[in-house]
């Protein structure tokens, strides 16, 4: 193979990553946008609606260690198709009838999908681009954050366009599953090149700790559920609270697309500048603050300011997220314990998060208003401070 091929081939590989990546949301973040819509349609409670969300993100952290086995067993190609196949199913499904019960399974469906693919595709990215790991780990986020844009921006969009049908609108994402799917199958190879493993900086013969009897990863857990707790309620909820203060269904719509388009281009943006300014705990610190002001605003604030809170927020949120992904790496003295303690977050701090969106939805049913959902966001903020604290104690 000569240069121009190889580069060829590097090339389309990074953009299959990205199209995958892309799937890796609409079937949970979709939910938000029309949160209402399915409530007063399926006639259920918010608790009910809030389930929705809960469930695949619980499977994100439950099927994350599914990975290994089936990689292993199919190989990355067919097992990445396989997985890609059932989101094109989930998602496509959505598209009979409407039906309350038929989205539980198709959450549960997609949760599990999504929870392989992540620690599949990261495991896939370091055999693949040994030497470019964190410039493709950076598109492969970006495809992330993208895909949470789209579903945020285009939902209604669909939903409007096909006279107000909501099987349609949810059901429409399995196409962006399907052409993920094709290009996946056609760029990569079913034979990966193996590549030697590297080191990097981490000492050969240093024993591995346990996580599992960590204090500090336990800490950094609890931080990163935290953080994925306040992006999936956001995601979930933000619509529904904005149009209790008023706003029409595709106001508060155009507002959760600004926030996950602040989120996107700071996914990007924040990391680069913590390459200046490399202090983890400063940067926690500060974007906490931030937040505490943030969710303040959109407890009380009116009008423009509330625009201003959700690119407060948004800022926010885009940093936490990959700071989540580094502090485990920072503290990993091995690539053994790079890959347990990453696991061992990733995982429990899913879980973790799938809880606060249900939460609210059962606070909103037992009050009528959203006075405990603001609470909530604000002790999740005043929890992350605490958590920057105790990891700041070195």
């Amino acid at each position: 193979m000569n240069n121009k091929q190889w580069t060829a081939s590097i090339v389309f590989a990074v953009v299959s990553i990205f199209f995958v990546a892309l799937n890796m949301r609409p079937a949970v973040t979709g939910i938000g946008p029309l949160f209402n819509v399915l409530m007063e349609s399926l006639q259920v409670s918010n608790t009910q609606m809030s389930l929705l969300t809960s469930i695949p993100v619980f499977c994100m952290g439950l099927f994350a260690p599914v990975a290994v086995p089936l990689q292993k067993r199919l190989g990355t190609k067919s097992a990445i198709a396989l997985l890609l196949a059932l989101l094109v199913f989930a998602n496509g499904l959505r598209l009979l009838k409407e039906s309350y019960a038929l989205l539980v399974v198709t959450s549960f469906i997609a949760g599990f999908a999504i929870a392989i693919i992540g620690p599949m595709l990261n495991a896939f990215i370091k055999e693949k681009f040994p030497s470019r790991f964190t410039t493709v780990v950076g598109v492969y986020s970006f495809g992330i954050g993208t895909g949470a844009t789209l579903s945020a921006a285009l939902t209604v969009s669909f939903y409007n366009g096909f006279h107000q049908n909501w099987t349609v609108a949810l059901g429409s994402w399995a196409v962006l599953a399907v052409i993920a799917l094709m290009i996946w199958l056609l760029v990569i190879q079913n034979k990966q090149g193996h590549h030697q493993s590297v080191q990097g900086e981490y000492p050969k013969k240093e024993t591995a700790r346990n996580p599992w009897k960590n204090g500090r990863a336990w800490t950094i857990l609890l931080y990163f559920g935290l953080q994925t707790s306040l992006f999936f309620s956001m995601m979930s909820w933000l619509t529904p609270m904005l149009q209790d203060k008023g706003f029409s269904l595709v106001t508060a719509s155009s507002m959760l697309t600004f926030l996950s388009i602040v989120q996107m281009i700071g996914n990007i943006v924040v990391p680069m500048l913590m390459e200046k300014w490399r202090s983890r705990i400063r940067w926690l610190l500060t974007l906490a603050i931030m937040g505490v002001i943030g969710f303040a605003l959109l407890w009380v604030a009116t009008g423009l300011m509330l625009w201003v809170a959700v690119l407060i927020i948004g800022v926010v949120l885009s940093g936490l997220f990959p700071i989540g992904l580094l502090l485990p790496l920072d503290e990993a003295r091995n690539n053994e314990e790079a890959n347990s303690w990453s696991s061992m977050v990733m995982s429990g701090g899913f879980m973790m998060s799938a809880i606060i969106p249900t939460l609210i939805g059962y606070c909103y049913d037992l009050t009528g208003n959203h006075s405990f959902t603001y609470a909530i966001f604000l002790v999740l903020m005043i929890g992350i401070i605490g958590t920057s604290l105790v990891l700041k104690k070195k």
